[in-house]
Formats: structure tokens, C-alpha cells, sequence
């Protein structure tokens, strides 16, 4: 079986189209999405009501969740001041113009979704804000892999593609009784498991504009790291046109965050961690 699975489209609905057409060409028998469908980008309304009808497998992003239940996210992962006002003010634009069945759907997806020995999550299974960069401690990668019995973990969120291995081995801890006296050395045997990031439809943060997504062929176990290039500059003049912040124009055409962490170093996070 031939999977197409994409992540992060954050209301851009040029990148989303761009993509579903070159899905088609590659006879994909089903497609997944990782979530973050509104956010940012002009779009959200458009671009959830179309990927709800194409009766895409979805699971609930961190922005579609802040849609729903109002901004949660640790304000740490905001790298300065100007960088959170700017995204306060796209939640206040998105929460604004969101259709009241829009927000219904996003409020019913789910966090992970399981396909034999395959999981789909944002962010990571514990949380749609958790970053599972490729630099992750390895075994904190391998239990984000095991919670959720599979072998095979598809994830987002960073908008940065890439595929890692975790190759099979032992793990030796060691377990304190209840007395405290004695200790209990126990051995975990895993075999190979691997994280794949899906990358960004909608903002890619890789030096490009153009969109990510991957193909997994289950029966030769080959991941292929999809990059699409379509007509960005639309989707930069609306999110002017729309009044949204001109910054988030500039690093879509970019294909990189920006960040003002030299200029903003005393920002702290709100809730005193």
C-alpha cells in the first residue's frame, strides 16, 4: 500500500491544492494529514472544509486545538515578545472568521490515529505542541515510538522534514523497591523503529517555499520526501490583503521562521517554569 501523508497547511489553500494534485499522480491508495489545518495562512475556512470532504484521515494539530479551546500553548515556544504578539493577533483573526461547523470538526479530531504498525500525530502522541526535532534524545524518540505500540511514527509540527531510524538494541534500567533498600535491574529488548516528519504544506520552514509532504510504501517499507513548488506569491498577497501580519508573507516566501531572539533576550515564560 501507497501512502501520502502531509502535515502543517495552515490555511494556505494554493499549497494544499498544489499538493492533493500531485498526490494524484503518484496512485496513492490513501492519504493522511497531520493537522495544523488553520493558522497563519488566509484561508482556514477552505482549507479544513476541504480536506473534511475528501474524507482525509486527520488528527488535531496544535493550532486546531488553540481554535477550539483558546490559546493553551506554553508561551516558551514563542522565541520573543514581537514573535508571540504576531501570533496572538492570527489567533484572534482565525477565531474571529471560523465557521461555527469548522470549529466542529476541529474539535472532533482526534490526537492519534493507529493503521497497523503505523501512528499519526501532530506533534508527538503526548502533546500537539511537543517538537520531536531529529536531534531528540534517542530515547526519548524510542518511548514517543513505543506509547503508541507502533513502528512506524508519522509527526509534523516542526515544518521541517526528515526521517529517522532508531535502530534496535537493549535498554537496562533499574527499578527501586518499595522498601527502598533493593534495586531491580530489569532489560527491554526494541526492534528498529523510525520517526518520519512530514514537513509543511502550507509553511515550510526549510529554506524553500515550496511544499512538503512524503509517499511510504508500506510493502517495500521506502519513505520518499516529497517537495512541490506552487504559485506562493497568492497565497503572500493574501495574507497582506487580509490584514495579517506582513511577516508571515515574507517567511512563507522564504520558506524560514523568523525570529527576533538577539533583539527580545528577556522573554520569559508567563507561567514562571
Amino acid at each position: 500500500m501507497k501512502l501520502a501523508v502531509m502535515s502543517c497547511i495552515h490555511g494556505n489553500y494554493e499549497a494544499l491544492t498544489t499538493v492533493l494534485d500531485d498526490i494524484e499522480t503518484h496512485n496513492v491508495d490513501q492519504i493522511y494529514c497531520l493537522g495544523d489545518l488553520v493558522g497563519y495562512g488566509p484561508y482556514p475556512n477552505e482549507v479544513a472544509a476541504l480536506v473534511r470532504s475528501l474524507d482525509i484521515p486527520t488528527t488535531q494539530g496544535c493550532w486546531d486545538e488553540d481554535i477550539v479551546d483558546g490559546l493553551n500553548a506554553c508561551d516558551c515556544s514563542y522565541p520573543s515578545l514581537l514573535a508571540e504578539k504576531r501570533g496572538k493577533a492570527a489567533h484572534v483573526w482565525t477565531d474571529k472568521i471560523i465557521h461555527p461547523e469548522i470549529r466542529e470538526y476541529l474539535a472532533q479530531l482526534p490526537l492519534v490515529i493507529r493503521k497497523d504498525d503505523l501512528a499519526f500525530t501532530h506533534g508527538s502522541p503526548q502533546s500537539q505542541h511537543e517538537y520531536l526535532l531529529p536531534e531528540l534524545d534517542g530515547f526519548l524518540a524510542l518511548e514517543r515510538v513505543l506509547s503508541t505500540g507502533a513502528d512506524v511514527l508519522f509527526c509534523g509540527h516542526t515544518h521541517v522534514p526528515y526521517v529517522r531510524t532508531l535502530d534496535e538494541g537493549s535498554l537496562r534500567f533499574s527499578v527501586q523497591t518499595d522498601s527502598g533498600k533493593t534495586n531491580s535491574e530489569q532489560e527491554f529488548t526494541t526492534s528498529i523503529k523510525r520517526v518520519i516528519n512530514a514537513g509543511s504544506v502550507g509553511e515550510p520552514r526549510h529554506g524553500r517555499p515550496n511544499a512538503t509532504y512524503v509517499i511510504y510504501d508500506t510493502d517495500a517499507d521506502q519513505v520518499t520526501l516529497r517537495e512541490v513548488e506552487y504559485d506562493y506569491k497568492k497565497t503572500c498577497a493574501a495574507i497582506i490583503d487580509q490584514g495579517l501580519p506582513k511577516i508571515f508573507a515574507w517567511r512563507l516566501a522564504n520558506g524560514m521562521e523568523f525570529a527576533e531572539r538577539a533583539d527580545d533576550p528577556t522573554h520569559l515564560c508567563e507561567r514562571g517554569v
